[in-house]
């Protein structure tokens, strides 16, 4: 019985069961009587108190820092100490999942792209549906602003394929100076050496075995993995498309990126059209805080 309110409820149920005076209950217990008789004069924080409920349930993989984040876009502007007590009153710790086993030894700082369209990267994830098919996606993410350009989602995914997806994307925004990506049998077809030849695009290939050198699209595939894929029981090949376009439209417009100083991507990239500088402080000022290392 160390803190207050239980001490409170002790000394209540003291008086209820044997009718003795707030005097005498506290004098057995030692426990001051200030202590019980003290009323809070915080500020009541319902409706900060239920938002951030709200938003747990929707956002189930967010921690107290993004959901302050999306509080703050809407005018609940606090302190960062506030949300963090009512996150832990209202038990909204995320559960953390096993992760796995890290590579070690000597780390590189991570080169970051100085502008949008200088470098893509690519990489497959897969899932399944509810039946046990099962499927693909080709995610593409912009190094630079971070924006997911692409979730293509499919039971077979051949290097055409990719080339063609990249074709749709240069058609809408421009050409890229180089892609990314591991050493998949879809990114060494002959379709995809033919494709970089017609299109004059450098195509880079990490080693074999060391995925933290495509570590932009590692980590997103973390994110979709975590907050969409293993919340969604997808039915078919039309839902997992919806599903993943919806999210792709979240991930860009709505979510809080960490290392773009709370900003989604596509805020960024607006942020960004008033200088590159200005947005490429950002990215490094946030970098060198959170030591962002391959």
């Amino acid at each position: 019985m160390v803190r207050p309110t239980a001490q409170r409820r002790t000394v209540a149920h003291l008086r209820a069961t044997f009718g003795v005076s707030e005097r005498r209950a506290c004098a057995v217990l030692k426990v001051h009587r200030r202590t019980i008789r003290y009323r809070s004069r915080r500020p009541d924080d319902g409706v900060l108190r239920q938002r951030l409920r709200d938003l747990a349930s929707e956002r189930r993989r967010f921690g107290y820092r993004r959901l302050g984040c999306l509080l703050a876009r809407e005018g609940m502007a606090v302190n960062h100490k506030k949300p963090l007590r009512i996150y832990r009153e209202e038990g909204l710790a995320v559960r953390r999942r096993r992760g796995r086993k890290r590579a070690l030894g000597t780390r590189a700082p991570m080169n970051v792209p100085q502008g949008p369209n200088q470098r893509w990267s690519l990489d497959f994830v897969s899932d399944a549906f509810s039946d046990g098919r099962r499927f693909h996606i080709l995610a593409v993410v912009d190094d630079f602003s971070r924006e997911c350009l692409a979730l293509v989602a499919d039971t077979s995914l051949s290097g055409k394929r990719v080339a063609r997806e990249l074709d749709t994307l240069i058609a809408t925004r421009g050409k890229p100076l180089m892609i990314v990506s591991d050493n998949g049998s879809e990114f060494i077809s002959r379709a995809i050496l033919t494709w970089t030849q017609a299109n004059g695009v450098e195509w880079h290939y990490i080693q074999p075995g060391k995925p933290t050198q495509n570590a932009f699209v590692e980590s997103f595939n973390g994110r979709l993995r975590d907050e969409c894929l293993n919340e969604t029981l997808f039915h078919g090949l039309r839902h997992a498309r919806q599903v993943l376009a919806d999210w792709r439209d979240d991930y860009n417009n709505i979510r809080p990126h960490s290392t773009l100083g709370g900003m989604s991507p596509a805020q960024f990239a607006t942020f960004r059209a008033g200088g590159i500088p200005a947005a490429l402080s950002v990215l490094q000022h946030t970098n060198q805080t959170r030591g962002l290392y391959l």
